[in-house]
């Protein structure tokens, strides 16, 4: 790598920074483990030439290392954001925010977190989604507007709350 390029930051919140440590965790001391034991396993077998236990195993050893490796680089490179540091008058990561859709007239909410802990499913999204972009820096009672595929969406600010 390029030692003038700029190491992107991992932008978390206490959460999530939280959460990835307990991952590494489970997966440096469990999963370590359990699958040092189905090698063993499968290579009590005998052959390794046909031995698909054998396989599934080195597979899965070689995506548990790279799963570490990845989380280590993730948090080498994390910036935390601290709930203090969060101006709730205006939009920032580690803010929950209640907006509703203009067009559609429902209202959502989202916590907006840094890529790395993005989770639609969960209603966290990204600072760097189009959504995320255009919601950072606004102030409640604003409406933002999001350049999307289908058109513009435009979003009115309802709330916003430190998480």
């Amino acid at each position: 790598m390029d030692n003038m390029a700029e190491v992107k930051k991992n932008i978390l919140t206490e959460e999530g920074l939280k959460a990835l440590e307990e991952e590494l965790q489970d997966l440096k001391v469990n999963r370590r483990k359990e699958v040092a034991q189905k090698i063993k396993e499968a290579r009590e077998q005998g052959d390794l030439s046909e031995n698909a236990e054998y396989d599934a195993a080195k597979e899965e050893q070689r995506d548990i290392e790279l799963r570490i490796e990845e989380i280590d680089k993730i948090l080498k490179n994390a910036e935390l954001v601290v709930d203090d540091d969060i101006d709730s008058s205006v939009i920032n990561i580690g803010c929950t925010v209640k907006i509703k859709d203009l067009e559609f007239n429902e209202e959502m909410e989202y916590k907006i977190v840094g890529s790395t802990e993005a989770n639609s499913l969960k209603g966290k999204i990204s600072n760097e989604s189009p959504v995320g972009k255009a919601l950072i820096g606004a102030k409640k009672g604003q409406t933002v507007e999001v350049e999307a595929p289908s058109g513009v969406l435009k979003y009115k600010i309802l709330e916003i709350t430190k998480s």
